[in-house]
């Protein structure tokens, strides 16, 4: 008999089996992640730029976090990986709204980077969901290094210094996206955090994987 805090089990890409865990520090971070992006929509409307930064800042810091601890307390989780992905959107989202809330304006010009990268996004889950019926969770390397250079956009554009930290955020992001799609039609069956789109061509062509030759 199951636990009440375990269900069906995946295969990351390190090959181990992991327990759908609902109930750790990993998951508890995404929870806080996932609530605080409701919670800058309203802080955007009012045009609290600080404050709006600062949890931003904060919210995008759990994200760093959550994976960090995942690893070194051994909590890492079927649930987590996709807890993480909804979170992770959920802060995207709030961002998107606050920035064309408190700086629309100013992003009139860049409405074609910024379209790009949110199509790849569109794209990418849409491939997740039609082969899988389950939104991508791959948290690749590269969707570290976006997230990153977000954070540097959002400072640079809250902070009026430039918009090209903007556009290669942009880029950034829309370069994971394509990745996370070819690993959607590269792997046979739904994963949990991939490291790149070669580890997931790698491992398709181990012996017993579906699809190896």
């Amino acid at each position: 008999m199951k636990r009440p805090d375990e269900h069906d089990e995946t295969v990351t890409d390190s090959g181990p089996k992991i327990s759908n865990r609902l109930l750790t520090i990993p998951n508890i971070l995404c929870f806080i992640r996932l609530a605080g992006s409701f919670i800058l929509l309203p802080i955007a409307w009012q045009g609290r730029n600080e404050v709006f930064l600062w949890l931003f800042i904060f919210l995008a810091m759990t994200d760093w976090l959550d994976g960090k601890l995942a690893i070194l307390l051994d909590q890492r989780s079927v649930f987590g990986a996709r807890l993480d992905s909804w979170a992770d959107a959920a802060l995207y989202a709030a961002l998107l709204f606050g920035i064309a809330t408190m700086y629309g304006h100013r992003l009139q010009s860049e409405i074609i980077w910024i379209g790009i990268a949110l199509a790849s996004y569109l794209v990418s889950s849409a491939a997740g969901f039609w082969k899988y019926r389950r939104w991508p969770s791959y948290h690749t390397r590269a969707a570290k290094t976006s997230w990153l250079l977000t954070a540097v956009a959002v400072i640079a554009l809250f902070g009026e210094w430039s918009l090209w930290p903007l556009r290669v955020a942009a880029v950034a992001v829309t370069l994971t996206n394509i990745e996370a799609t070819l690993i959607t039609i590269i792997s046979p069956s739904w994963r949990a955090d991939v490291i790149s789109v070669y580890h997931a061509w790698r491992d398709c062509r181990k012996p017993g994987q579906p699809g190896a030759r």
